[in-house]
């Protein structure tokens, strides 16, 4: 695991930190990216290192979560340091889809190494799925409908985050893209229930995307196996010919803890 040392300098006012809401997607890939890390602070939750950074490049300023590849623990069934990877896959395929709810989230060096740097939303904690599910119905049909795609084996009710932009984020995506089936979720309200058409339409776009090897989803090459992309496109696969949200699977479909 990676400590915090001597690394970062200590991480103050996190509150008050600048957050780029007026900045353009591209504005805040390029913050991310090459914004000069000025201090950090380890999170305290989590079992892999995480560490909310400080970003800074000329007058632009915010806060990012930093997760470096020599942080993860090691686990038996995802390949070794490719969990940073994976949220950056996460991000991808959301923009893809045209869902935008992953935050922006990048490949780049860091103090500790390379690792996915993702944009820090500004949210209230205990404002959680199980909080906001009932008043953001379709926000959470949308993330639904992905962790299906994305196969996600960790969707705790606290990995959606109710931003002070008034909108619904998912983070924490780094178990995801297993050519097993692993969707793990406490997202089981819309089970068996038909997807909505536009959400369809837009897995039917991203598929043919796929199959071409154009578009978004050009970048997932470098980011996952041949074999975890042919089971992505499996799975785009079944939701066009089954466009229905699938039922839990087995007693561990849940993750734990629930937040």
């Amino acid at each position: 695991m990676v400590s915090r040392g001597d690394r970062f300098p200590t991480l103050q006012g996190v509150a008050g930190a600048l957050t780029p809401a007026t900045l353009s997607r591209g504005d805040v890939l390029a913050l991310l990216r090459d914004g000069t890390v000025e201090e950090g602070q380890l999170h305290p939750q989590g079992s892999n290192s995480t560490f909310v950074v400080r970003l800074r490049k000329g007058e632009c300023c915010c806060l990012a979560v930093y997760k470096p590849r020599e942080g993860e623990t090691p686990l038996w069934d995802f390949p070794q340091g490719t969990l940073y990877r994976r949220e950056v896959a996460s991000y991808l395929l959301c923009e893809a889809l045209g869902w935008g709810f992953v935050p922006p989230t990048i490949v780049r060096d860091g103090p500790a190494g390379e690792g996915s740097m993702q944009l820090y939303i500004h949210h209230d904690p205990a404002r959680h799925y199980f909080v906001t599910r009932e008043t953001h119905l379709d926000a959470y049909r949308r993330i639904a409908t992905f962790d299906f795609l994305a196969n996600n084996a960790d969707r705790k009710g606290g990995h959606c985050l109710h931003g002070r932009d008034g909108n619904i984020w998912g983070i924490d995506h780094g178990l995801t893209f297993n050519v097993n089936l692993k969707l793990r979720t406490v997202i089981w309200d819309f089970a068996e229930q038909r997807i909505p058409d536009q959400l369809i339409e837009d897995v039917r776009r991203v598929l043919g995307q796929l199959q071409g090897g154009n578009g978004a989803t050009a970048g997932l090459e470098g980011l996952l196996q041949p074999a975890e992309i042919g089971s992505l496109r499996k799975r785009l696969e079944h939701l066009v010919e089954h466009p229905y949200y699938p039922p839990p699977f087995t007693s561990r479909s849940l993750p734990w803890p629930r937040i």
